[in-house]
């Protein structure tokens, strides 16, 4: 499909939009929603082939695949009214927000699929987890990084909790640069170095050989100091506490 709105132009739809035109030489015609005016009107004058609508409903009546991007405690505001073709395929985006209700919502018979984007499809480096297999929707992703149609809602779900866990890891980083700050090292000489730890370890991850427990055996020696961090701090009880926290996210998911 060669016609794309995007309905609720956040972080994430800003990503989906970089991702389909920057760099590439035949990006597809884009319609974003006044929603998100600023960056709309900003992705609009970046792009040749994005264009902002006057209202959602042009978005849905000129699209061929409708992307509803709005926060999910917006959703029953922000899409009161708008009818979608049953002829278009829809994407939704929303958090917890089920394939019934998505089309409830919307009044249509057209297809609905949920996924779950992350910023880096703008680098066209994520994989996207997508429910129900389609293929218009499987084909978009592809071109930003990869999709991963999973069986059910129920395992759908399980991916999202997992996404849940990004800002508590990039906590994580902040409170070794704090730590390293408080230590007398310059926040900023702290920053620098915390940064390009964690970047090569993402680098490693890029090596599908080998699981994140090899990886994680790899990278320590016995009474070495990346194993007397795992064992002291990581320990069983910490994992166990990490367990019932995506344990509790995935039933309010579900």
């Amino acid at each position: 499909m060669n016609r794309i709105g995007i309905i609720g132009v956040g972080e994430i739809g800003r990503a989906m939009v970089d991702g389909l035109c920057d760099g590439t030489r035949e990006p597809p015609d884009i319609h974003l929603s006044p929603r998100g005016a600023r960056t709309a009107a900003e992705l609009a004058g970046r792009y040749p082939d994005v264009r902002v609508c006057a209202d959602n409903q042009e978005v849905a009546d000129r699209a061929d695949l409708v992307i509803l991007a709005v926060r999910p405690q917006d959703r029953t505001e922000a899409l009161d009214g708008l009818r979608v073709a049953d002829d278009k395929v829809v994407l939704s985006v929303m958090a917890g927000v089920g394939v019934d209700e998505v089309r409830d919502l919307l009044g249509t018979a057209a297809p609905v699929v949920r996924a779950i984007p992350l910023p880096a499809v703008r680098e066209r480096r994520s994989v996207t987890v997508t429910f129900p297999s389609h293929p218009v929707v499987d084909a978009f992703f592809d071109g930003l990084g990869g999709a991963l149609p999973v069986a059910d809602e129920a395992d759908f779900a399980v991916f999202s909790t997992l996404t849940g866990t990004l800002s508590a890891h990039y906590a994580y980083l902040a409170t070794l640069t704090d730590w390293a700050a408080r230590q007398g090292i310059p926040a900023a000489e702290a920053d620098r170095y915390v940064r390009g730890l964690f970047q090569a370890v993402g680098r490693a991850l890029g090596d599908e050989t080998r699981s994140p427990r090899q990886l994680a055996g790899d990278h320590e020696t016995p009474g070495g100091s990346n194993e007397r961090i795992r064992t002291t701090w990581f320990d069983a009880g910490n994992a166990e506490s990490l367990t019932k926290a995506l344990d509790a996210l995935l039933t309010h998911l579900r």
